[in-house]
């Protein structure tokens, strides 16, 4: 039995909270901690709840992304149990990964009668990744993605409100624009939703913007970082350039070339796969390193700040940003991450330069069909 450790810190206060592994307890995702501190004559105590041991799950799992995604789980550290769920294959690929000899315990499941298979996958799970849905092929838009992943989308995020409500969440099937307001709307359906649990994982956005600079600027591409807001397709993505750190100057001869190369990586990596799939290995690898960062938020580790799209009426900070970006619903901003989700949205937009301002409003536009299309998607099979 896991049970909770108390820590006392007695003078400064240092945001390094000590944490613990019990490796042989079961999964048990929220531990609530108990932390005093005093500094100069002031005593308080607050409640933080640590995730002792730790059970993503893959909800996906055998698909393009969910494969190398369950991989990068599956050797992490930071995992105890990786659940694994698909409609095929599941059992092969996690056999697969259980010759691996690293610490995490792998289940794999299929769907089985009455969702006896989902339940198995999702009960006690603390991080559910859900890349499931089909890829983009060539000339296909997110539109056409949308007919199709809409409804598996709707679909397992109704598990996740019945097994594991208190979940984070993160969505990666595309067109994310779209599927996390639908995710939202079903577990509000459902009296679950929790705005701060919820994620539309933009990373590759980040990824790729830090990448496809340091191939401009020059130097070390794990050293530059560089925000991207607004959503997750085309002209809704957008880069701002101008608050790279470190700083580095873009030529202007270069400057719509490299924004273009962020916006649309994606359709880069679908030519050059010739029909043979979508962008899977950097996808899976920027949705693991967003659940590693909720993991390690997850063990007491402080100043963790990642993209993300997010409801933003329902989150510290998202109602500046929403002021700004024209009452949109749903942006991806910095996200600061703690053990339950998330701290805070950062707000990047008021340093935004004349030049991106002119793409922000452009994302705007996009981003407001997008979401309609979502949360018209849950109001139409409601009312059937």
């Amino acid at each position: 039995m896991v049970k909770a450790c108390t820590f006392a810190f007695v003078g400064k206060w240092s945001p390094a909270i000590p944490t613990r592994r019990y490796p042989s307890a079961p999964p048990q995702p929220h531990l609530a901690s108990q932390i005093r501190w005093e500094r100069e004559g002031l005593a308080c105590e607050t409640s933080i709840n640590l995730i002792s041991s730790s059970r993503p799950s893959v909800l996906g799992a055998s698909g393009g992304i969910g494969q190398p995604l369950s991989l990068l789980l599956a050797i992490s550290p930071l995992v105890d149990e990786l659940s694994l769920y698909d409609v095929v294959n599941t059992p092969g690929v996690g056999a697969d990964l259980s010759h691996i000899n690293a610490r995490a315990k792998i289940t794999a499941y299929l769907p089985g009668p009455d969702s006896a298979g989902l339940e198995k996958a999702l009960t006690g799970c603390d991080i559910v990744v859900i890349p499931a849905g089909i890829p983009r092929k060539p000339g296909m838009t997110r539109d056409d993605l949308f007919k199709i992943n809409a409804g598996i989308v709707r679909d397992l995020a109704a598990g996740v409100a019945k097994f594991c409500p208190k979940a984070l969440v993160l969505i990666i099937s595309n067109p994310v624009n779209s599927t996390v307001p639908i995710a939202a709307e079903v577990l509000k359906e459902h009296k679950v939703f929790d705005p701060t649990r919820l994620f539309g994982v933009t990373s590759l956005d980040v990824v790729r913007a830090s990448t496809f600079v340091a191939d401009v600027a020059g130097g070390d591409r794990t050293k530059y970082k560089v925000p991207v807001v607004g959503g997750h397709s085309g002209e809704t993505i957008v880069p701002l350039l101008s608050q790279i750190s470190p700083s580095v100057s873009i030529p202007s001869d270069k400057l719509d070339a490299l924004v273009n190369r962020i916006q649309f990586g994606g359709d880069e990596v679908v030519k050059a796969k010739d029909g043979a799939g979508s962008a899977t290995l950097s996808m899976a690898y920027a949705g693991f390193r967003f659940a590693e960062a909720l993991l390690k938020a997850g063990q007491g580790e402080t100043g963790i700040v990642e993209p993300a799209y997010v409801y933003l009426p329902g989150v510290p900070g998202g109602k500046e940003v929403q002021e700004i970006v024209g009452g949109l619903e749903y942006f991806a901003v910095p996200i600061e991450l703690g053990p339950n989700g998330v701290v805070k949205a950062t707000n990047p937009l008021p340093n935004a330069n004349e030049y991106e301002k002119k793409l922000l409003e452009k994302c705007y536009e996009g981003l407001k069909g997008n979401i309609a299309k979502g949360v018209e998607f849950i109001g139409t099979q409601s009312s059937k």
